[in-house]
């Protein structure tokens, strides 16, 4: 017999016992408790998790880790040893659904190759906890749909780990445009990519497993253009090529692509795993303002044209992410980085495939 009690059940059993608090008062036990950290598992113990995750739940105000879930058992030890995680709180992919009975757990955070994303997050949101998915949310418009409506349908918060648009000086370009503190914006280019390589069994060398540069590092580029203009965009056209084809026969190298505003404004964006770039260049009518880089994991910065310099936050970055959207779920507001701002990108993703399929001809929104 499970050492804990289903979260169903505790909800059948406390409505009955919350029938009789008129007149013995409010049982402790149902008091929200504001101040307990709510308990995270990692989905998937691959480099992000391993490297950035974990840690940052070490920082952590509101949050802890508490869970994992692996295909790698080998795994276990080190992470039981790192990090102090029960037996009862680790689960593999063919069990994970038991999470359900394990009122330690609040959140499942989803951190496996994108092609996964959708399965993982719609378990987790039907084991009744809070979901936080990795970018790209999934492969396709009707993925992301449907993670949205298995956390609707069971009551749970679903935020997508966009961690830019918890980080300072993004969020100041962001507040910039919305303000228009420079003028309406006259135009913006961005780009997201690295000169590299990725071994044989590297998810990202699968377009089938959401690999590719426009999926991998082009959602930087398309997010960052979209909260920069604080509008979203009405037809987008793109082209995608592999230079190493022999690295990367199955998907996108380099990926370029435009998108076009209802006030007639066209940005460009690139992406691309053969060419390093990190950027965001806005252009007003009365300034200009840039962060470059506009996304590592550390030391974002840039400049204003009035003298403003955007000095680099010290900030664990995904420490910050799952605070904030940790004491969204504990105030009962909606977080910052809502589901369908991942369906968004998405859909921008998938035209911009289509585009290049046919010959980079503009394709509406």
């Amino acid at each position: 017999m499970s050492p804990y009690i289903s979260r169903r059940t505790f909800l059948r059993q406390a409505g009955t016992v919350a029938a009789a608090a008129g007149t013995i008062g409010f049982p402790s036990i149902l008091l929200p408790k504001t101040n307990r950290k709510l308990g995270v598992a990692l989905v998937g113990l691959g480099g992000y998790s391993t490297g950035q995750l974990a840690p940052g739940l070490q920082l952590t105000e509101h949050c802890e880790l508490r869970g994992i879930v692996t295909g790698s058992p080998e795994k276990i030890p080190e992470w039981q040893e790192k990090y102090g995680i029960q037996d009862s709180n680790i689960y593999n992919y063919e069990n994970m659904h038991q999470v359900a009975n394990n009122d330690d757990i609040d959140i499942i955070y989803v951190v496996t190759p994108p092609s996964l994303h959708a399965k993982y997050s719609i378990i987790g949101a039907d084991a009744g906890k809070h979901v936080w998915c990795e970018k790209p949310m999934a492969m396709d418009p009707e993925e992301c749909r449907r993670i949205i409506d298995a956390a609707e349908r069971n009551g749970v918060q679903l935020t997508i780990g966009y961690r830019m648009q918890h980080e300072p000086n993004t969020r100041k370009i962001m507040e910039y445009g919305r303000n228009q503190s420079y003028g309406a914006i006259t135009f913006i280019g961005s780009g997201a990519g690295y000169d590299g390589y990725h071994e044989d069994g590297n998810w990202r060398k699968e377009h089938s497993m959401g690999g590719g540069a426009l999926y991998d590092m082009g959602v930087y580029a398309i997010n960052g253009i979209r909260i920069a203009m604080n509008a979203e965009p009405v037809a987008v056209r793109g082209v995608q090529c592999s230079v190493r084809k022999n690295i990367y026969p199955n998907a996108d190298e380099t990926t370029d692509f435009e998108m076009r505003f209802a006030n007639g404004v066209v940005t460009k964006g690139e992406t691309s795993f053969g060419k390093s770039m990190n950027y965001l260049n806005v252009e007003a009518e009365n300034g200009w303002y840039y962060l470059k880089p506009m996304q590592p994991y550390s030391n974002v910065q840039g400049v204003v044209s009035d003298g403003t310099h955007l000095a680099p936050d010290p900030g664990h970055q995904q420490a910050r992410q799952m605070d904030n959207d940790a004491l969204a779920i504990k105030e009962k507001r909606a977080p910052l980085v809502p589901g369908e701002e991942g369906l968004r990108d998405v859909h921008i993703v998938r035209k911009i495939m289509e585009s290049s399929v046919r010959g980079g001809e503009w394709l509406d929104l």
